[in-house]
């Protein structure tokens, strides 16, 4: 050992067989890719720069950058990607290795201002005038009796609040309508109270989008904490660049506006009654804005309208331009008549403020697109305008890796060591399919970090097995999502259930859960569960407990968000089906510029962008299968493009090691086997 530093010397101690892990945790054995981790962790944490770890499923990664950052002494920012991720590094991996290792470190939990509970928007909720929706009238109920008993105003510990409910906007607070100083709840504030304890905590937890949001704005509270973190750590990295567009560029949607009339509404009605017809002006600007949607006409949900001119695709010249000039129009008289009683309530400042601000939007949406830079519009029930930078490689070399470290005297533990550059560390579980990981490290601006690839310690040979049925018919074909769905139902009636079907697209989605609805009607059946029926937790909740003794198999059918951070270690879950590779939809104006930026470059935009991103995505939809090393099961991908084409054989490199079935009779067999590790009693 007389090769490593103090700092690797201990974390050695900690992997040990004999160490403190393996004495308090009866599950803990010693992982030589674990401890490679730690070590590599330590060493930078000792020198300072940047690195990237792929840590494939089963590593143990969250410990092995948690343990040399906590035994360094140094102030850790630890980011990931979700709140649920966030609240389980909070609540239970942090808390247990303070303990196991005897550190008696502070920690903190910062979200964004949309998780807490703002005592004064819930003052000025008006279900009568204001709630159209009865449940959302029901929640308000609910929180006005939970608003008392809360000490931290975090709503996720509302049981029963959907993070989806229409109620959220009107009882939490923005960066637009936060009253900040001269709010009458300023001391006893939620948010204020996080970041309170943020700023004095020796590690602080936080989201990939909290941490964007304020590189953007520096409004949440992070900005302060950051110049005195030494060790930041992104843990679930490989959804850095898309969220880091998302808040690097501009936009503005409907729904923004539709919440300023309602704001507006709330404190002419409560604050100045009276002194003008708050109804009409608020009115005017919500007809405007519905009359903007309108404008943009029906498309299926989340459509994205190219905007490659000064209009977007598909909209006529006049009736876009009278919508902006109408909506301008409307904003315009509220700013007039909120300049009447802008000294009677800060509220009215603010919303002076808001609307200031979203006709400068307006006006920059209004001319042509900036060059680098790709321009939108996202349709759903709403409409979102966007421009967004292709990638966020220059942002995070010139806002991040090269900011200077200045240290902080409040918040930091006497170890602390001030003449060292910051230590910046991302990791996941796929970040790329080369041995520079660049499908991450080019657009995040890393490629000059420290690169190190852990694999998986599972025998996937034994565990695992890959079918590719090769009578399927094409995937563009108008049968294929029925003969996915009629294998899907045919695996999960043989398994009791759970099978996780993961869709390419919404469209997929639909057809297959409706098939398997109407199949799968017998009492003896698994359940139908489908994204978008429940809110995702409790779905994931009750596909988890589909094992338990008494409870009826699952079948799941999802896309999007299912294809990764989805974590049902166990028998719970033995069969992942995805229709079709996930190449990125040709269609996209994001994915148009990217490609088209490679092309200039003198790069194939599918050899260097479609390929990788369906290798990731396909990576990532087969790690919802394996998680642990007592798990078995089969991934069955609904493509035969995978077997017949030269690039399916490049994909396929890139699972991890599956033992191939290539019979439906054996497929079968194989399936059948399965059965055997079923641990449900009835």
């Amino acid at each position: 050992m007389s090769d490593y530093s103090q700092l690797q010397k201990m974390v050695l101690e900690v992997f040990n067989s004999s160490g403190p892990l393996a004495r308090s945790t009866e599950q803990f054995k010693p992982r030589d890719g674990q401890t490679q981790m730690a070590l590599a962790v330590a060493k930078l944490v000792e020198e300072g720069g940047s690195l990237v770890v792929e840590a494939g499923t089963g590593v143990g990664k969250t410990y092995a950058y948690l343990v040399p950052a906590l035994l360094s002494g140094e102030r850790i920012l630890l980011s990931t990607a979700t709140k649920t991720l966030q609240d389980q590094l909070f609540s239970r991996d942090l808390p247990k290795l303070l303990e196991v290792l005897n550190l008696p470190l502070r920690t903190a939990l910062l979200k964004g201002r949309s998780s807490y509970l703002c005592q004064h928007r819930l003052d000025l909720v008006h279900e009568q005038t204001m709630l159209a929706d009865r449940s959302a009238v029901d929640l308000l109920v609910k929180v006005k009796k939970w608003a008392p008993q809360t000490t931290t105003g975090d709503l996720s510990d509302l049981p029963g609040l959907d993070e989806r409910s229409s109620l959220i906007p009107y009882i939490t607070s923005s960066r637009d309508n936060c009253m900040g100083s001269e709010c009458s709840f300023w001391r006893e504030c939620h948010v204020n109270q996080v970041r309170r304890e943020a700023m004095a905590a020796d590690i602080v937890v936080i989201n990939h989008h909290l941490f964007f949001a304020d590189l953007v704005v520096r409004e949440s509270g992070m900005a302060e904490i950051l110049p005195s973190v030494r060790v930041v750590i992104f843990d679930e990295a490989h959804q850095l660049n898309e969220t880091g567009t998302q808040f690097l560029g501009q936009q503005i949607t409907t729904g923004q506006l539709l919440d300023f009339t309602h704001d507006l509404l709330a404190a002419g009605i409560q604050l100045a009654k009276g002194l003008a017809d708050w109804t009409a002006i608020a009115s005017q600007v919500e007809l405007a804005t519905r009359d903007l949607r309108l404008t943009i006409g029906k498309h299926p949900n989340s459509t994205k309208l190219k905007w490659v001119d000064e209009i977007p695709e598909g909209i006529h010249d006049d009736s876009w331009n009278s919508s902006w000039d109408a909506l301008v129009f409307a904003i315009e008289q509220a700013m007039t008549h909120l300049e009447n009683v802008l000294e009677i309530a800060p509220d009215f400042e603010k919303l002076q403020a808001r609307a200031t601000e979203v006709l400068n939007t307006i006006s920059f949406f209004r001319k042509p697109c900036e060059l680098g830079q790709v321009r939108w519009v996202d349709v759903t029930s709403q409409a979102r305008f966007v421009q967004s930078p292709l990638d966020i490689a220059q942002v995070v070399q010139s806002r991040m890796i090269q900011t200077e470290f200045v240290g902080s005297d409040e918040g930091q533990t006497a170890n602390t060591t001030t003449n060292l550059p910051r230590s910046w560390i991302f990791t996941s579980a796929t970040l790329g399919t080369d041995d520079q990981l660049s499908w991450f490290t080019q657009p995040c601006g890393l490629s000059q970090s420290t690169i190190l690839k852990v694999d998986s310690p599972f025998d996937y040979g034994q565990q695992a097995f890959y079918y590719v049925p090769a009578d399927m018919v094409e995937p563009k074909s108008p049968l294929h999502s029925e003969q996915v769905a009629v294998l899907s139902q045919q695996v999960a009636r043989a398994l009791g259930g759970r099978t996780l079907v993961l869709t390419t697209t919404l469209r997929a989605l639909t057809a297959i859960s409706d098939i398997l609805k109407e199949d799968l009607d017998q009492p003896n059946d698994p359940e139908v569960l489908y994204q978008g029926q429940y809110p995702k937790r409790y779905l994931m909740d009750r596909f988890r407990q589909a094992i338990e003794p008494q409870q009826r198999g699952c079948v799941l059918v999802a896309s999007a968000s299912f294809w990764e951070g989805i974590d049902v270690p166990g028998e719970a879950l033995q069969a992942v089906i995805i229709d079709k590779l996930p190449f990125p939809p040709p269609g996209d104006p994001m994915v148009e510029a990217r490609s088209q930026r490679l092309t200039s470059l003198g790069k194939s935009p599918f050899n260097d962008y479609a390929m990788p991103e369906a290798a990731i995505s396909l990576k990532q939809g087969a790690g919802r299968l394996i998680r642990r090393e007592t798990d078995h099961g089969a991934l069955i991908i609904c493509d035969k493009r995978l077997i017949t084409t030269g690039y399916g054989k490049r994909l396929l490199s890139g699972l991890p090691p599956m033992r191939r079935i290539q019979t439906r009779v054996e497929f079968d067999a194989a399936i059948q086997e399965l059965t055997k590790f079923d641990t449900k009693v009835f």
